[in-house]
């Protein structure tokens, strides 16, 4: 076969990339090896989310007494909680294979490629794919640590398998405490399996700031067993489970059985079965081709990179416009130019949320030494968050010495969905905090945390005054 553009991975990213390589040739071949439908649809965001969503519902039935609603028994039915997830999981991939389906037959090919130099793919049945531009869209699989690496696939669980569980388990060992293994811990544990989770190197979700995530980790360990800087010597499988040894926090050396164990210890780009040593590209220690990230080229050369198989962002929205900008400089190659890249903005779901925007903490440190301030805001005395009995967090912004220009943010607390995105809009607006504080602020509304925040940084920043306690201005509570 001879084609102008091939695209190999059909999941957000190859499909961005295919549909904007279009705008530009009509000779552009989709290559699948896998399942069509996306991570995201398939074994990503929205099963996860439907799980959530589900434990949300038992959270909340649970702890309504406080309101005096009082709730005599909750009752967990975990096949119809992991039908719901299965069938709405299916209706959104449904949606993502229509896309596929409406591609002509001759746009696409189910077959796994690999290079056989810079410019020729070659199936697994030898047939050859002669292709002017490449982009490389495989996205990533899951990292098992080397201490779960003996057991079968019938005792761990990833998030490739984990949502095809017919019912919930009775108990659950969750290895990685980070976004995914967070997420799903906690829903699992809400919903009335008994889960612990062990972590290496004490990160949790992401979160840099230490105080954020110390409060974080207090918080969580509250409703379930974290320890994010775990000792386990052995996981051991059995005929009814998977026997964990590992050393409490209290210091004590236990055996532990779970029903399965869940590998949530990271994902790697999906590359090595691509022999791009073939290419002549420089590869980083990954194996994976150093590139442009805002032209998602790699080196000089007529290859693109998008998506999680880059390792830059792995996140959705990032695959979706990484794969526009590769498409695009593929399509109109050799006209390369730089595609919008929008400001870093990243949500895990966990309760209470967790967000974090713009420039982070550790890159703040690197080029923002001593020139940046920071405002804090406590959630536990905030309004319409002590309404909601939802007041647990910390939100810390941060802003440019001398400009005032805001710069980032992390936040552990509740709405951090909802004001991570307005944080995001304001980065990428490129606004000070004096225009922040000029937008409007409904009240009440846990966005006002938000307004006390940027307050205490404008008054860091030696713009503005000092904080008012119990400022009436605001209402009662802001």
């Amino acid at each position: 076969m001879h084609v102008n553009v091939a695209v190999i991975g059909a999941g957000t990213a190859g499909m961005g990339a295919f549909l904007a390589a279009r705008k530009h040739t009509d000779s552009v071949l989709l290559i699948e090896g896998g399942a069509f439908g996306t991570t995201c649809a398939r074994v990503g965001c929205m099963p996860s989310k439907l799980l959530i969503a589900a434990a949300e519902a038992a959270h909340q039935a649970r702890h309504a007494e406080p309101f005096g609603v009082r709730v005599k028994q909750v009752t967990i039915d975990g096949a119809a909680v992991m039908a719901r997830v299965q069938r709405e999981r299916d209706r959104f991939v449904g949606l993502v294979l229509e896309s596929v389906d409406s591609l002509a037959p001759g746009d696409r090919l189910a077959a796994q490629v690999h290079f056989q130099d810079a410019s020729t793919l070659v199936t697994e049945q030898g047939q050859l794919i002669y292709a002017k531009r490449i982009v490389i869209a495989t996205g990533s699989i899951p990292i098992l640590p080397p201490v779960l690496k003996e057991l079968s696939s019938a005792r761990l669980l990833t998030n490739e398998n984990i949502f095809e569980l017919a019912t919930l388990p009775t108990s659950l060992a969750v290895f990685g405490p980070g976004v995914l293994g967070m997420e799903l811990a906690q829903a699992m544990s809400r919903l009335g399996v008994k889960v612990k989770v062990f972590g290496v190197g004490g990160g949790i979700a992401g979160i840099q700031d230490s105080q954020i995530r110390d409060y974080a980790n207090t918080v969580f360990n509250e409703e379930l067993y974290l320890d994010a800087s775990a000792e386990v010597k052995s996981a051991r499988e059995t005929a009814t489970g998977v026997d964990v040894n590992y050393r409490h926090r209290d210091g004590a050396w236990q055996t532990e059985p779970f029903e399965y164990v869940l590998a949530a210890t990271g994902r790697a780009p999906d590359v090595t079965k691509l022999a791009l040593q073939n290419t002549g590209l420089q590869l980083n220690e990954r194996g994976v081709p150093l590139f442009d990230r805002y032209t998602l080229q790699c080196g000089n050369s007529a290859i693109f990179i998008a998506g999680d198989a880059s390792n830059d962002h792995p996140l959705l929205h990032e695959a979706a416009d990484q794969g526009r900008i590769a498409g695009e400089n593929a399509g109109r190659f050799p006209d390369i130019r730089p595609g919008l890249r929008r400001t870093p903005l990243a949500v895990v779901f966990t309760d209470p949320q967790i967000a974090s925007v713009g420039i982070n903490l550790k890159l703040l440190n690197q080029n923002f030494k001593d020139r940046f301030a920071t405002g804090v805001v406590s959630f536990e005395d905030q309004g319409r968050s002590r309404v909601m009995l939802r007041n647990k967090g910390i939100l810390k912004v941060h802003a440019e010495h001398g400009s005032g220009l805001f710069l980032g943010a992390e936040m552990f607390g509740p709405a951090a969905e909802h004001i991570g995105h307005l944080m995001a809009w304001a980065a990428q607006k490129c606004m000070t905090v004096s225009e922040m504080l000029e937008m409007p602020f409904y009240h009440p509304v846990i966005e006002e945390g938000l307004r006390t925040a940027l307050r205490d940084l404008n008054h860091q920043l030696h713009l503005g005054p000092e904080l008012i306690e119990r400022c009436m201005d605001c209402g009662p509570g802001a």
